[in-house]
């Protein structure tokens, strides 16, 4: 799919030659937890140790795909209790300095959703209390150096949106589920912040779990390109919808009818954002570990 700013592979992240060439100045994602969410098309309930692998090759991918300079935002809950305890956000965030990502701060994200709790463990007792987390982490890491040297220069963020973003502190709530149509989506102000804190006006935002396309609806709203990797033809199909209905609502006549690139395509050879995305060329991916039988 390729519309106004955004393109929308229909693929895998764990495909190493899906991209020719870095194209990514940020990357923000949410990837899988591994907490058994059904998802279409993803077996979201590996053993953990192959969990970390799957984690270790698309991290290799995307880092592969990021521009000198990229930047990476990565969404994970702090620790995970099913189907036994981990702390999955520090075991990402050690992959990600493995594959050679630099760590640069992270972001609390309080979800302000302590009310929905309904696991307390030992209820008033000391023999096996359940202690519940209700913010995740965004860690925000970067390639080569930190600070940005390319791009249009160009940042489109206020005076107030600065001082109060780079407060490591943010609080805003969950997106509904049942709005979205999808098991698992970030709110809409998430992805905004993070590409007017960490991205210049022009640059292109990558999100390889691109799920409903939150991201890309960011980036477009926002004078970004927005590239989505998605693996299931139906949330696609669903990104698809969204991106119409919430970038190009106002055009006197929606279209309805334009592609999705997908993993069949061989070539792409649909209209891209970038010269280096059109170059980029669509292969089968082997999704043996990714893919729900």
């Amino acid at each position: 799919m390729s519309r106004g700013n955004i393109s929308l592979y229909c693929n895998s992240v764990l495909c190493p030659s899906l991209f020719a060439d870095p194209f990514a100045d940020l990357t923000i994602t949410s990837p899988p937890y591994n907490l058994d969410i059904a998802y279409n098309s993803n077996n979201d309930a590996l053993p953990y140790n192959e969990y970390l692998d799957f984690t270790r090759k698309w991290m290799r991918n995307v880092f592969a795909w990021s521009k000198p300079h990229g930047r990476f935002a990565l969404n994970i809950p702090v620790d995970v209790n099913k189907p036994e305890h981990r702390s999955i956000g520090a075991d990402l965030t050690r992959i990600a300095q493995d594959v050679d990502w630099k760590y640069d701060a992270t972001i609390i994200w309080n979800k302000n959703c302590i009310s929905n709790r309904l696991a307390w463990g030992s209820w008033k007792s000391a023999s096996a209390p359940c202690v519940i987390s209700p913010v995740e982490l965004i860690v925000v890491f970067y390639k080569g150096q930190w600070k940005k040297t390319g791009g249009s220069g160009i940042s489109d963020i206020s005076r107030d949106e600065f001082i109060d973003w780079t407060n490591g502190l943010w609080t805003m709530g969950t997106e509904s589920k049942k709005r979205i149509g999808h098991p698992a989506p970030f709110p809409l102000e998430l992805p905004r912040r993070l590409i007017k804190l960490f991205s210049f006006v022009d640059d292109t935002v990558f999100d390889p779990f691109c799920g409903s396309a939150t991201t890309l609806i960011a980036a477009q709203q926002n004078g970004r390109r927005g590239v989505g990797l998605e693996i299931d033809s139906s949330y696609c199909e669903l990104a698809k919808r969204r991106i119409e209905a919430e970038c190009f609502q106002s055009e006197e006549t929606p279209r309805t009818d334009f592609p999705i690139c997908c993993v069949a395509d061989g070539i792409n050879n649909a209209a891209m954002i970038d010269p280096v995305i059109q170059r980029a060329t669509v292969q089968r991916a082997d999704r043996s570990d990714y893919v729900t039988n």
